[in-house]
């Protein structure tokens, strides 16, 4: 069973719902994609209800969130509990899903048409637990760096951060993402996808715990997909499911946000250490993940991202 968050949180009134998709939204200062965000799971046919979970919206966003639970009943709003982060918010989500399927989507993120279905097929005929990630693009159809990736460890992770696997050919293999790769036919196995947009059968998700609460943001989906593949399931790309993402919509603090993603990077490669000299190791690379991690938005301002 998922953990429970001790927060007293108030929630509308759900509809009898025994089958379908759940779509979970996980909401923190969101911006000006979230409503569309929440209109593309509505348009979804599979779903049967849009749970949105918020951490913390500003006061008029917060109202158009309210008036649209009160006036849709597949909406279903979750609030009180204070910016509890991404895991605890998402578990929190997911308890008071209906349905057989979980969607879990960024509020900066949009379903194409047929995408739940198209999760749902990825995952049909999987061993339990199994996880089906979409295929996250840009706003021009390209796909975006992130949204499926190699076996995440502290020498790939460490080399990907520097771009030294994109730059020095010799090192290509320890480079993480896979979004330069032709796109798959079909659904094909991947260690590691995005937490943009992803799918798992409820009851796979419940087994495993939900996500780690440990990660207040970040690096909870790498966690959840090494955790699947762990306990004998798959990790699946579906590039039949796509997903615009359009990203930086946040009004949160971008360097909190990298200082987050480094801080659970570090604790994800502690947490997998299978031997003693793995978790010496992570312990030394840990500071330096965190400080690289920081550094980077300071260079994206003086050159712009990695492309």
């Amino acid at each position: 069973m998922l953990r429970r968050s001790s927060p007293e949180v108030t929630t509308a009134p759900a509809p009898p719902i025994a089958a379908g998709a759940s779509v979970v939204l996980v909401v923190f200062m969101t911006g000006e994609s979230l409503f569309p965000s929440v209109d593309s799971a509505l348009s979804q046919t599979e779903v049967t209800e849009v749970i949105v979970v918020d951490n913390g919206s500003l006061p008029e966003d917060a109202a158009r969130l309210a008036e649209l639970a009160a006036l849709n009943p597949r909406v279903r709003l979750v609030t009180g509990q204070g910016n509890v982060g991404f895991a605890r918010g998402a578990n929190l989500g997911a308890r008071l899903a209906r349905g057989d399927l979980l969607v879990f989507l960024n509020p900066d993120a949009f379903l194409g048409a047929g995408g739940v279905t198209a999760l749902a097929q990825a995952l049909s005929g999987r061993p339990a637990p199994s996880l089906a990630g979409a295929r996250i693009v840009n706003s021009d159809g390209s796909e975006q760096r992130g949204g499926r990736r190699g076996e995440i460890t502290p020498l790939s992770t460490l080399l990907s951060l520097s771009t030294l696997a994109r730059r020095a050919p010799a090192l290509r293999r320890f480079e993480v993402h896979l979004e330069d790769q032709p796109t798959p036919a079909g659904v094909v196995e991947t260690p590691t996808v995005s937490g943009a947009c992803f799918a798992m059968r409820r009851e796979d998700f419940e087994a495993l715990g939900g996500f780690d609460e440990g990660y207040f943001l970040h690096v909870e989906d790498i966690d959840l997909c090494w955790r699947v593949r762990r306990a004998g399931g798959q990790v699946v790309f579906q590039p039949a499911a796509p997903v615009v993402h359009v990203g930086h919509t946040s009004r949160a603090n971008p360097l909190r946000v990298e200082f987050a993603k480094g801080r659970g990077l570090a604790r994800f490669f502690r947490k997998r250490a299978g031997t003693p000299l793995e978790a010496l190791a992570a312990l030394a690379l840990g500071p330096f993940i965190v400080a690289l991690a920081v550094v980077r938005p300071i260079l994206w301002r003086l050159k712009g991202p990695p492309g």
